[in-house]
């Protein structure tokens, strides 16, 4: 089966027109939504993914309408094959999952994102490693001074005083008390 997409940004704007398109080109369903392409949970989108059978198709009119970004976009077009179903848009011949060639492009694409993730990943793991040399700490700052760690420490395991107790004086969980080692 065929299924429609048809997105717009604003309460202003209308989709008829994208449904219009979707059903000339032989979309059984049109799942309609308002909805910006920068927000990633869209829910029509999640519904029309979600109904996909093996063979199924999802069209759009552009493929701005699908997504804003190319990260987006190639994780719904993840989500999608994922559900053995296809995807095309119509205005962009070459984003078809349904041909080769158009499957062939979207494969580079999601190459191309891919490594650009990893570059990503490098760089944020080589500056957090020159910042750690630097004596710079990371991740939270600790909720209790280390005067504070011994005194709980102490009430809870000499004075036996309950863990949720001690916890609820410091403004802490109980498992923050759990956890200070001796």
């Amino acid at each position: 089966m065929i299924f429609g997409y048809a997105r717009v940004s604003t309460d202003g704007q209308s989709v008829n027109a994208q449904v219009a398109v979707l059903r000339k080109h032989g979309a059984g369903k049109v799942f309609r939504e308002v909805a910006s392409g920068a927000k990633t949970d869209r829910s029509q989108l999640r519904r029309v993914i979600d109904q996909f059978d093996a063979g199924d198709v999802l069209m759009v009119t552009r493929l701005d309408r699908l997504a804003r970004s190319t990260r987006d976009m190639l994780n719904t077009l993840a989500a999608i094959a994922d559900r053995k179903a296809g995807f095309r848009s119509l205005n962009d011949a070459w984003a078809d999952t349904t041909t080769s060639h158009g499957l062939l492009m979207l494969t580079v694409l999601g190459g191309l994102a891919e490594f650009e993730r990893d570059l990503i990943r490098a760089r944020t793991s080589e500056g957090r490693e020159r910042a750690k040399a630097r004596g710079v700490k990371m991740g939270r700052k600790p909720r209790l001074t280390d005067h504070q760690k011994r005194e709980a420490i102490r009430r809870r395991d000499i004075d036996g005083e309950p863990v949720r107790e001690i916890a609820r004086s410091y403004n802490v969980s109980h498992s923050t008390i759990s956890r200070l080692i001796a």
